[in-house]
Order: C-alpha cells, then structure tokens, then sequence
C-alpha cells in the first residue's frame, strides 16, 4: 500500500500539471483576444486630431453596416477614421501575423532557435529592391503600390529563391548550406544597399524610413493585395503543422514518418518567404517580431506547431498593433524602433540562455 500511496501522490502532481497545460493555449489565446480588442480600439481612436470616441464608432458602424446613428461628424472626421487610422491598424495586423508565423516556420524548419524571417536575406534584398526604386526617375502608382512596395516584394522574393538555389550546390547538410548561404548573399545585398544610400543623396531620408519601418502609407487598396497573401500563406503553413513537428525531429525522422523532407521544405521555405516579402513591402523592415513572439509562445505552451502556429499569429498581431499605437502616442517615430526596443533586450536574454543549452 505504501508503494501504491507513494505511486499515487506522484500521479497527482503529474495530473495537475498536464491538466494546467492543457488549459494554457486556451487561456492564452483569451487574453491575445481580449488584448487585441483593445489595441484595435486604441488604435483607431489615437491620432493628432480628436475625434470622440462615439464619433469614431458611428463612422465605423455607418462605413460597415449603413447605420445612421444621428450624423453628428464632419466629413474631414469621416476621411481620418475610415481612410487613415482603419487602414493602418489592419496592417498592423496583418503585418504582425505575417512575421510571427514566418519566424515560427524558419525556426522549426532551421531548428535554431535564433532564426527570424530575415535570416534567410529576405530583408537586404527587400532594402535593396526598395533603394532601387527610389534612386530610378519613374513614379507609378498602380493599386496603391509605387515602384517602392513593387521592387521590394521582387527583392525579397529574388533573394530567397538564390539563396535556396545556391544552397543545393555543394556537399554540406542542407541546413547548414541554407543558413551559410543565406549570410553570404545577405552581406552581398547589404552591400549593394549601402552603395545605393551612398549615392542617393536627398534620397538618403526616404531609404531610411523604409529600412526603419512603418504604416504611414497604409490604405485599403495597399491592404486588399497584402491581406490575401497573408491569409492564404499563413493558412497553408498552419494546415502543414504536423510537417513541421517532424521536421522538428531531424529529417531522418521526419522521413520515418512519412514526410517527403525535400518537397515539405521547400514549400514551406516558399509561404514563409511569401508572406514575409508581402509584409516587407508595405511596411518596410520591422524587426524583432518574429523572433520575439514564437519564443514567447513556445515557452507558455510548448513546441508542437499546432499551437505555436496559430497564437504566434495572434500574439504577432498584437504586438505590433501595439508598437504602432506607442509610435504614434511617441510623436509618430518608426515602428521599428519600438520593437527594437521591446525585441533586444529579450534578444540578449535569448542568447544568455543559448549557452545554457537552450533548445526548440
């Protein structure tokens, strides 16, 4: 009876523990909710210029449903909420999401827990396409998007695609070619990006703000082309959880299980490289968010992708709705100065656990 007693009392601590896991990924997804209600609610009421809040939700109730709760606002009210702060915080949104499940997928499919989704070169060939088409003498605007957005999704996307290219010549393990590869060609768009600042001129300050990140030129015509994208991309990746759990286990093992190592990577490579270049070009470089936010899931609730996944896109999109409404309540600065500065120290914190072992 001693043993059974014995055998007992070490069950229930086991029971209470596994019981209070599985309630994590529910409680944490409630709070991400409610979290985000009231982000988005600041969000759209913060601006230079006051409107009262009851304004503020009659013209949301009015553009969406066709309400009419006593016309009371201006038509300069009208254009500010509808036009500018509404826009801007759904692609805080979908930016955020579009960074955060692309941080969870290259660190799953790297498994290096220092992965982000410019690790890869994503970002210097996004800066560079973006260079590019501020020093050209050709303005065209088309659904939106200037030459600005436009050769910083090619950029993005060009740079990915070489990287995964080169990375299949040679006999290193393909992870280890993918990430060697990825800082070489990375140095060598940074370089090409510091020559084009250098020669820039007056340009210098409009390269700057892209490379620091923003949605001051977010609109509906921007957020119609980005949000598919996004949606569409982070989906796929999500229904390819189980994938990327195996992958997770070694290819060896992933292969086990029935999983075709090479064609699961390489798409899963391609939506990650997807949605982050559709986030890049429209907001510029944010940093951060997809390394910050895929940790701090994966420590609430563990490492299977299918609970990592879906509140890493939650928390991404909370986090920089957030970072948002600080820059402006700031006096407007770039976004990604205030996710470096919530991002670096937890970087730091990061790598001071690394040496202790660290692991996904």
């Amino acid at each position: 009876m001693a043993t059974e007693g014995g055998t007992l009392a070490s069950a229930r601590p086991a029971a209470g523990w596994i019981g209070r896991a599985r309630h994590r990924p529910i409680a944490l997804a409630a709070v991400g909710f409610a979290t985000l209600v009231v982000v988005i609610g600041l969000g759209v009421a913060m601006g230079s210029v006051a409107i009262a809040p009851i304004d503020t939700l009659a013209i949301i109730a009015h553009r969406l449903f066709g309400l009419d709760l006593g016309r009371s606002w201006s038509v300069s009210a009208d254009t500010i909420v509808w036009d500018l702060r509404v826009p801007r915080v759904l692609m805080s949104l979908v930016v955020g999401t579009a960074l955060a499940v692309a941080g969870a997928t290259f660190q799953g499919l790297l498994r290096n827990p220092l992965a982000d989704p410019y690790v890869l070169g994503t970002a210097s060939g996004a800066a560079l396409g973006a260079a590019i088409a501020v020093l050209l003498p050709i303005r065209i605007v088309i659904l939106g998007f200037g030459l600005l957005q436009g050769l910083a999704f090619v950029g993005a996307l060009a740079s990915i695609y070489t990287v995964y290219r080169l990375s299949r010549i040679g006999g290193l393990s393909p992870l280890t070619s993918l990430l060697l590869t990825g800082y070489a060609v990375g140095s060598l768009l940074a370089a090409g990006l510091a020559m084009a600042m250098y020669i820039s001129g007056a340009a210098l300050r409009q390269i700057f703000s892209y490379l620091l990140g923003g949605f001051d030129g977010a609109s509906w015509s921007q957020l119609a082309a980005t949000l598919p994208l996004v949606a569409i991309g982070s989906a796929l990746i999500i229904l390819r959880a189980r994938t990327l759990n195996g992958l997770l286990l070694g290819e060896e093992a992933a292969a086990h299980l029935g999983i075709d190592v090479v064609r699961e990577r390489a798409v899963l490579l391609a939506l990650a490289s997807l949605i982050t270049a559709a986030a890049v070009a429209v907001s510029g470089l944010i940093g951060f968010v997809g390394l910050v936010v895929p940790h701090v899931v994966r420590l609430i609730v563990g490492p299977s992708a299918r609970l990592v996944l879906p509140l890493s896109a939650l928390g991404g999109a909370v986090l920089l709705a957030f970072a948002d409404v600080v820059a402006r309540s700031a006096g407007d600065i770039p976004v990604g100065i205030v996710t470096a500065l919530v991002g670096a120290p937890f970087f730091i914190l990061l790598l001071r656990r690394s040496r202790t072992g660290y692991e996904l």
